[in-house]
């Protein structure tokens, strides 16, 4: 069938189609006519100051040299503690007994621990000396087997 069936608005609807595409060539070739940007016009540097520029940095204007023997990469070593490194002290620092959790600062570390009422063997309350072992939780350290220091 010809296009002798086509409405007005299937007419109009494809004329738009066929001036968007001719736009989007049109802009294309504009912008290929421009000229092709080089890796050069990309990079920014940054000055002694902090600014951004498109100038690189001036060699003669340098202040001071890094050693990079100096630059330690990776984790910090971890210093030895305790023998028994996972007994701890700390204080009860909050203890909400309706919902059964709180936090005991480490003596030691000075760290917040969080405690859930399941790993206590005795009632605690705010303000209580108690022992303790760090573990694993499911968002951090948690305090296992919480005992009152008398």
């Amino acid at each position: 069938m010809g296009r002798s069936q086509e409405s007005f608005n299937k007419k109009e609807v494809r004329n738009k189609k066929a001036k968007k595409r001719k736009e989007k060539e049109e802009k294309r070739l504009a912008k290929k006519e421009q000229g092709k940007n080089s890796f050069e016009d990309m990079i920014a540097y940054v000055d002694e100051f902090g600014n951004i520029t498109d100038t690189p940095p001036d060699p003669t204007r340098k202040k001071s040299t890094i050693n990079p023997d100096d630059i330690v990469l990776g984790a910090t070593a971890r210093e030895p503690g305790p023998e028994n490194d996972r007994e701890r002290t700390g204080i009860v620092s909050h203890y909400n007994d309706s919902k059964g959790y709180g936090f005991i600062r480490d003596l030691i570390t000075g760290e917040s621990v969080f405690v859930h009422a399941n790993n206590l063997s005795e009632p605690i309350a705010e303000g209580n000396k108690v022992s303790f072992e760090i573990g694993a939780g499911q968002k951090g350290p948690a305090a296992n087997n919480v005992k009152i220091i008398k």
